[in-house]
């Protein structure tokens, strides 16, 4: 919050930057709550991101299982990456999905954007479901360690009621496009 007098006149200090990371920074914010009352939070500020349900003619679903040191280790998920600086989500998404699959998609359907941590970031991750595949040339990043799997979508499902995808977006992309995969999430 820039300093300077808020909504009801009372003078906030400005934001503090704790600490400035490769991809996020992480800032303390003084704010004044509609109740009147004032508080300091912690908030990681996030240029957003772009996450892929990719989906074969044949009805599979193109899903990662990629380490994640924050996640102890390896994890479900679809391909996402983060935004660059200028850049729109879907072309974020276009690129991503080549980056981590090694296929390109002609068709790309807007599923909806989500706020995956609200208690302590302003990430937004915007959802796309991707078809019309093709083979690409994959080019992983150095600090990507993953392996992309061809998984009917209904298998998929099940493994998410299962408990074996835990990622948000994951799950998320999941729920949202159920219907076009032919099954209920």
């Amino acid at each position: 919050m820039a300093a300077g007098v808020s909504a009801k006149g009372v003078f906030m200090p400005p934001s503090d930057l704790l600490h400035q990371g490769r991809v996020f920074a992480l800032m303390r914010d003084c704010v004044l709550l509609p109740t009147g009352a004032e508080a300091v939070f912690e908030v990681i500020r996030h240029p957003g991101a772009a996450a892929i349900l990719p989906v074969t003619e044949e009805g599979e679903i193109l899903l990662l299982k990629q380490f994640r040191h924050a996640a102890g280790g390896e994890i479900w998920e679809i391909p996402a990456g983060t935004l660059s600086p200028g850049e729109s989500p879907l072309e974020c998404a276009r690129r991503e999905l080549i980056e981590e699959t090694g296929f390109s998609a002609a068709s790309f359907e807007p599923l909806f954007s989500i706020v995956p941590v609200p208690g302590y970031s302003d990430e937004v991750i915007h959802l796309f479901l991707a078809t019309r595949l093709s083979p690409a040339a994959q080019n992983l990043d150095p600090d990507e360690v993953l392996s992309v799997h061809r998984i009917p979508a209904a298998q998929v499902l099940d493994m998410a009621h299962r408990g074996e995808i835990r990622d948000a977006k994951t799950l998320s992309a999941l729920f949202l496009a159920g219907p076009r995969l032919g099954a209920s999430p």
